[in-house]
């Protein structure tokens, strides 16, 4: 139950005085609709209070929630994570009340947070209790994640070799891929930097039918292309079939003669095992297709050099 107190001027005195509104005062007209007026202000000012702490109170909250998401967690994982912070010690069957979550997988989840380092428990008086260490434990775990990414990273990496001897044995079978638009030729741009860097002659080779207005387009999804082949120390032979491109560095280029002065704009580039062809379509959009095969790719780096020899 609530007392409304309300500060006003009676009408009939000039100082303000303390009142408490009730029957007794309705004969006083003015003091009436003061008093009413007053105490519809008051509550309309609690209620927008109110309203707002209810929502900054639900915004941290879902920010709290976002922010273990990020860190590793799962829904169930947060919810009863975020029970036993708003409990303190508390047994698995009070846990799984407060987070709706079934006590057998409340169980399996407090012994994963434990394994973080988040959760720690205790026994007393043969009963089992739960209890959520400081938040600064959040970071100790985030910091031991690091390390054992680390070591996964580094595992892989020596691994590699043998990974990708996997890869590629197929059965000889070639993969296709096909990419659309900026975002997909971007891939395939960033695909040949980093494969290509990571060779041993950090060398590939390029037909270029590309007119200087398509070139624009084609590597408008990677400007700075050019600028990243060299600082990653890459070279390139390229054969154009059009108007020659300007050298950058790193780069050889020569033309070859053609009778046909309106090709399409068409980028050949073959690479680490593989051969990629960019094109623009009718709506003057990039797109192009990544053929992964050793055959396929010796056979067309043959060719580029014998071409490359008569020019």
């Amino acid at each position: 139950m609530y007392i409304l107190l309300v500060l006003f001027c009676h009408p009939d005195r000039p100082s303000p005085r303390l009142w408490l509104p009730g029957r007794h005062h309705r004969k006083h007209g003015s003091g009436e609709r003061r008093i009413r007026f007053a105490r519809i202000i008051y509550i309309k000012g609690f209620l927008a209070q109110s309203a707002r702490s209810r929502n900054d109170t639900f915004d941290d909250f879902m920010d709290i929630q976002v922010i273990l998401k990020n860190f590793g967690l799962s829904e169930k994982e947060i919810s009863v994570y975020l029970a036993l912070i708003e409990l303190g010690p508390s047994s698995v069957r009070e846990i799984s009340a407060k987070s709706k979550v079934n006590r057998g997988t409340s169980y399996d989840i407090l012994k994963s947070l434990i394994a973080l380092g988040i959760v720690s428990y205790y026994n007393k008086e043969s009963k089992q209790y739960f209890v959520a260490e400081q938040p600064e434990k959040l970071l100790s775990a985030i910091d031991q994640k690091k390390e054992d990414l680390d070591e996964v990273r580094e595992n892989i990496k020596q691994s590699l070799p043998l990974i990708k001897t996997l890869f590629e044995k197929q059965g000889g079978k070639p993969v296709v891929k096909f990419y659309e638009g900026s975002k997909g030729v971007r891939q395939i741009f960033e695909d040949v930097l980093d494969e290509v860097s990571s060779s041993a002659d950090k060398l590939y080779y390029l037909y270029s039918s590309a007119t200087a207005e398509h070139r624009k387009n084609v590597y408008g999804s990677m400007p700075d292309f050019s600028e990243k082949r060299i600082k990653k120390g890459v070279k390139v032979k390229i054969i154009s079939l059009g108007e020659g491109g300007q050298l950058a560095g790193l780069d050889e280029r020569k033309q070859m003669p053609i009778g046909s002065k309106d090709l399409k704009a068409t980028h050949e580039i073959i690479y680490a095992g593989k051969v990629a062809h960019i094109s623009i379509d009718s709506n003057g959009e990039p797109v192009g297709v990544v053929i992964r095969n050793e055959e396929i790719h010796n056979m067309q780096k043959t060719i580029f050099e014998f071409n490359w020899s008569k020019l």
